[in-house]
């Protein structure tokens, strides 16, 4: 007969409280944190022969049954483990020994180790969301080196403003996407501290080598403070907050997509297996998948104010509420953005830029205002504020008389500038540089503009960066994978 798991209480949980709460959390544990409560018993195991309460050849027997240990091994059961995966596993452990080992589980609290399974479950979900951002950035930036030379119309306040190259909009996507790759890094680092042996939260009484254990886990480092390392669940926040962060960011592209691929500009083009029909008017071709990258995008923020509000105005302490509760949707989000990732690179990866309509719209717009604002300053000497009036003036002037921007008309701009006292010795080679549509973007020389070496470069930066952020989660994997490796050993299991 197994001894009780209590003297406390006198029976197991309710069969409504095993139903709606101990048993579902019971079997996402097993699905997602078994391997991590596993690893963290045998680093424990490690310890304790250490310290001298067990012998190697015990602590080998304890590595062995926690080796196998899988979730159809494991069942919520009321009486048997109180529907609760630590104690499942210390029956699992405990059913597969010749003889008992009576300080095994000594000076242990489960709220530490719950506290570090969590943890390390979070880094490794952390560690897939920013492996699937490169491969998103890596399709922009393929994209993106294709049509570095690729003139399109920029907007600003929803009005065409100037030319830019769809490589130059798409390397702007790139940068993002390795800002957030960086931050993702950055905070995996941060939150690489292990809380095992904090125990309950003041502490544990024998001398565990908590920076050993750390190590043995793949941790960078053990966190500092008992109470911090089992009361907070920063990384939650931290995590869904950068989830919500580049999804908000992702959602203001996909919004330019969608007007893009719409009838009125039709500057994009997908596959049909990426569109969708209209039932009731055959002409149209939809783009229904980036709305759903749009929708998703907000799911990332809703899951991080769910996480947020869960921690909020709740005692600084262990509790179920901040550690169970609060952090739910937590694997929600990390699988929103990665669904969401995977369709924006599927996107990325097919998209056509129809280099036909977008060059018409450049030849339709009088993009060259500001050039030619320019050349009235420092070709014939306007002060720039008068050499704006000017321009703008001209630009008016050709409207109402049908003059498309193509259509050197230095009448008009002669007429305009007169007006300001400032008669002009080349209009036509104002005009002519201005409204010269390869000339937009060629003309931009200063660092990061559109102009395509400059945008060439750009990406040229972006892909060492992507190239090191890989780098970085190969190691940081690596590390892990490691560690776990040393602790069987050190077992002398696996």
């Amino acid at each position: 007969m197994a001894t009780p798991l209590s003297g406390r209480i006198s029976s197991g949980p309710h069969a409504l409280l095993h139903e709606e709460v101990l048993a579902p959390q019971f079997a996402f544990e097993a699905e997602h944190l078994l391997p991590w409560y596993a690893a963290i018993e045998k680093v424990l195991a490690v310890e304790y022969r250490r310290m001298g309460l067990v012998t190697a050849d015990q602590a080998r027997r304890i590595g062995e049954a926690l080796h196998g240990i899988t979730a159809a091994a494991l069942t919520a059961d009321p009486e048997h483990n109180m529907s609760d995966i630590a104690f499942a596993i210390e029956r699992h452990v405990e059913s597969r020994l010749d003889s008992p080992v009576p300080a095994w589980h000594v000076d242990r609290s489960r709220n530490d180790l719950q506290a570090c399974a969590q943890l390390m479950y979070a880094r490794h979900q952390l560690e897939l969301t920013g492996r699937a951002l490169l491969d998103f950035g890596r399709a922009a930036h393929r994209t993106a080196s294709r049509h570095a030379a690729t003139p399109m119309p920029g907007y600003t306040h929803g009005q065409a403003a100037q030319i830019i190259t769809a490589g130059y909009y798409l390397a702007a996507l790139s940068d993002e996407v390795t800002d957030a790759v960086d931050r993702l890094l950055a905070t995996y680092d941060d939150i690489d501290r292990c809380p095992l042996g904090a125990g309950a939260m003041a502490g544990q009484e024998l001398e565990w080598d908590r920076d050993a254990a750390a190590g043995l886990l793949g941790f960078a480092r053990s966190r500092a403070h008992a109470l911090t390392a089992v009361a907070s669940r920063g990384w939650a926040l931290k995590i869904t907050g950068e989830l919500s962060l580049f999804g908000t960011v992702l959602s203001r592209f996909t919004t330019d997509l969608i007007a893009w691929g719409g009838s009125e500009y039709g500057f994009i083009d997908l596959p049909d297996a990426y569109a969708g029909i209209s039932a009731a008017m055959p002409q149209k071709k939809n783009f229904p998948l980036l709305e759903r990258i749009r929708g998703r995008t907000a799911h990332l923020t809703a899951f991080h104010l769910d996480a947020l509000t869960g921690q909020r105005n709740t005692a600084y302490a262990n509790s179920v509420e901040v550690s169970k509760e609060a952090g739910t949707h937590v694997l929600s989000a990390f699988l929103a953005a990665r669904s969401t990732l995977a369709l924006a690179t599927a996107v990325l990866e097919n998209v056509e830029f129809r280099t036909d309509r977008m060059a018409a719209a450049c030849a339709r717009e009088f993009f060259g205002g500001f050039t030619l604002a320019n050349r009235l300053t420092l070709d014939e000497g306007l002060p720039w504020r008068t050499a704006q009036v000017v321009a703008g003036a001209y630009v008016l002037a050709a409207l109402e008389e049908g003059a498309a921007p193509q259509d050197v008309r230095p009448d008009l701009l002669r007429r305009a500038a007169e007006r300001h006292g400032h008669p002009l010795t080349a209009p036509e080679k104002a005009l002519a540089e201005a409204f010269d549509l390869q000339g937009g973007v060629e003309r931009k020389l200063s660092a990061g503009s559109t102009r395509p070496s400059e945008v060439r470069a750009l990406l040229a930066a972006q892909a060492d960066r992507m190239d090191e952020a890989a780098a970085a989660w190969d190691l940081r994997g690596k590390r892990v994978r490691d560690a776990l490796a040393e602790t069987d050993h050190l077992l002398g299991i696996g």
